[in-house]
Protein backbone atom coordinates (compact mmCIF):
# COMPACT_ATOMS: atom_id res chain seq x y z
CA UNK A 1 0.00 0.00 0.00
CA UNK A 2 1.55 3.43 -1.00
CA UNK A 3 1.96 6.39 0.53
CA UNK A 4 -1.17 9.16 0.97
CA UNK A 5 -0.69 12.51 1.13
CA UNK A 6 -3.21 15.53 1.00
CA UNK A 7 -3.40 17.57 -1.94
CA UNK A 8 -0.85 20.70 0.17
CA UNK A 9 1.67 17.94 0.92
CA UNK A 10 5.29 18.01 -0.20
CA UNK A 11 5.91 15.60 -2.45
CA UNK A 12 7.62 12.30 -1.00
CA UNK A 13 11.26 11.25 -1.14
CA UNK A 14 10.50 8.54 -3.56
CA UNK A 15 9.40 11.03 -6.01
CA UNK A 16 12.61 13.63 -5.50
CA UNK A 17 14.69 10.89 -5.79
CA UNK A 18 13.23 10.31 -9.01
CA UNK A 19 12.89 13.91 -10.55
CA UNK A 20 16.30 14.42 -9.27
CA UNK A 21 17.91 11.41 -11.70
CA UNK A 22 15.38 12.07 -14.55
CA UNK A 23 16.90 12.87 -17.93
CA UNK A 24 13.09 13.71 -18.89
CA UNK A 25 11.78 17.27 -19.58
CA UNK A 26 10.51 19.21 -16.92
CA UNK A 27 7.22 19.26 -18.69
CA UNK A 28 6.88 15.49 -19.25
CA UNK A 29 8.00 15.11 -15.15
CA UNK A 30 5.73 18.23 -13.74
CA UNK A 31 3.05 15.98 -16.17
CA UNK A 32 4.06 12.30 -14.56
CA UNK A 33 3.89 13.51 -11.10
CA UNK A 34 0.85 16.39 -11.29
CA UNK A 35 2.81 19.15 -10.42
CA UNK A 36 4.46 22.49 -11.03
CA UNK A 37 7.22 22.99 -13.51
CA UNK A 38 8.74 25.26 -11.27
CA UNK A 39 8.58 22.95 -8.41
CA UNK A 40 10.72 20.10 -10.63
CA UNK A 41 12.81 22.71 -11.42
CA UNK A 42 13.79 23.48 -7.49
CA UNK A 43 14.10 19.64 -6.79
CA UNK A 44 16.20 18.96 -9.45
CA UNK A 45 18.54 21.96 -8.60
CA UNK A 46 18.52 21.01 -5.36
CA UNK A 47 22.20 18.99 -3.89
CA UNK A 48 19.62 17.10 -1.15
CA UNK A 49 16.28 15.02 -2.02
CA UNK A 50 15.05 15.67 1.45
CA UNK A 51 12.02 17.86 2.57
CA UNK A 52 12.73 21.02 3.80
CA UNK A 53 11.73 22.25 6.79
CA UNK A 54 8.62 25.07 6.54
CA UNK A 55 8.41 27.98 8.86
CA UNK A 56 10.01 30.78 10.37
CA UNK A 57 13.85 30.19 10.81
CA UNK A 58 13.63 32.08 14.37
CA UNK A 59 10.53 31.07 16.42
CA UNK A 60 9.24 34.71 17.83
CA UNK A 61 6.39 34.78 20.08
CA UNK A 62 3.40 36.72 18.29
CA UNK A 63 2.06 38.35 21.77
CA UNK A 64 5.33 39.19 23.63
CA UNK A 65 8.13 41.58 22.49
CA UNK A 66 11.60 40.53 22.65
CA UNK A 67 12.01 42.68 26.09
CA UNK A 68 8.50 41.09 27.51
CA UNK A 69 9.79 37.43 27.12
CA UNK A 70 12.66 38.36 28.52
CA UNK A 71 10.92 39.49 31.71
CA UNK A 72 8.98 37.00 32.13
Amino acid sequence: MGQVLHGCAPTIAAIHRAIHHSQESLRRLAKRYGINQKTVAKLKQRSSIADRPTGPKEANSTVLSIEDEAVV
